[in-house]
C-alpha cells in the first residue's frame, strides 16, 4: 500500500497529465476542495465539404440530343402499352371514373396529372393546320406537346392558341393550352383557379 505522501504525489501527477491546461495553483486549489472534474479536451476535426452532384445543363443535354426520338421508333404501335399504362394510372387517380363520379373532381385531376401516354386530340386552333392532329403524347414541354399520330408522324403541337381534348374511359375533358403552359412537374404543384370563359 502507498502512503500518504506517495498518493497525493500520483494524484498531482495524474492530474497535470489529465488537464495539461490547468495551472498548478488551480489544481492544488482543487485538491484542497476534493472536488475534481476531469476535462476532456477533443480533437476538432475539419468540416468536409459536402459536394453537390451537378447534373447537365440544357445545352448540354441538346448536344448530347437526350429528349430527340430516333426516327425508327417513331411509331405509333410501340406506344400503343404506354397508353394503356396511362389510361389504369388514371382510373387510379380518380378512383374507377365511375359513371356517377363528378365531372368538376376529374377536371381536377387531370389538370394535375402526368399526360405522357394519352391520346389527345387538337379541336380548335388559331392555326387551322393543327386541327384534327390526334395522337398519343410522347413528350411534353412547357410551351409544346409531341404527339405520334397513327400514321407514325412525330408532331410538335404548341399549347398555346390550340384546345385539345382528351377523352377517358367516356368522360371528354378539354385542356386550353394558353392556361396549361407548364412542365409536368410544375403542374402538379399549381393551383388551378375556376374561371367562366377562356379564350384561345
Amino acid at each position: 500500500p502507498q502512503g500518504s505522501e506517495e498518493a497525493k504525489a500520483f494524484v498531482s501527477a495524474f492530474l497535470k497529465r489529465s488537464m495539461p491546461k490547468k495551472k498548478d495553483e488551480a489544481i492544488q486549489d482543487m485538491l484542497t476542495r476534493k472536488a475534481v472534474v476531469l476535462e476532456h479536451y477533443s480533437k476538432k476535426k475539419p468540416k468536409q465539404k459536402r459536394r453537390k452532384t451537378k447534373g447537365f445543363t440544357a445545352k448540354q443535354r441538346r448536344e448530347m440530343r437526350l429528349f430527340e426520338i430516333e426516327p425508327s421508333q417513331q411509331r405509333y404501335a410501340i406506344f400503343l402499352p404506354l397508353h394503356e399504362l396511362w389510361k389504369q394510372y388514371i382510373r387510379d387517380l380518380c378512383h374507377g371514373l365511375k359513371p356517377d363520379a363528378q365531372p368538376h373532381m376529374i377536371q381536377g385531376k387531370l389538370l394535375k396529372a402526368d399526360l405522357h401516354g394519352a391520346i389527345v386530340t387538337v379541336t380548335k386552333s388559331k392555326c387551322p393546320s393543327y386541327v384534327g392532329i390526334t395522337g398519343i403524347i410522347l413528350q411534353e414541354f412547357k410551351h409544346v406537346f409531341k404527339i405520334i399520330t397513327k400514321e407514325d408522324k412525330l408532331k410538335v403541337v404548341p399549347k398555346l392558341n390550340n384546345v385539345f381534348s382528351l377523352e377517358t374511359d367516356g368522360f371528354i375533358s378539354y385542356i386550353y393550352g394558353s392556361k396549361f403552359q407548364l412542365r409536368a412537374s410544375e403542374r402538379s404543384a399549381k393551383k388551378f383557379k375556376l374561371k367562366g370563359t377562356i379564350d384561345l
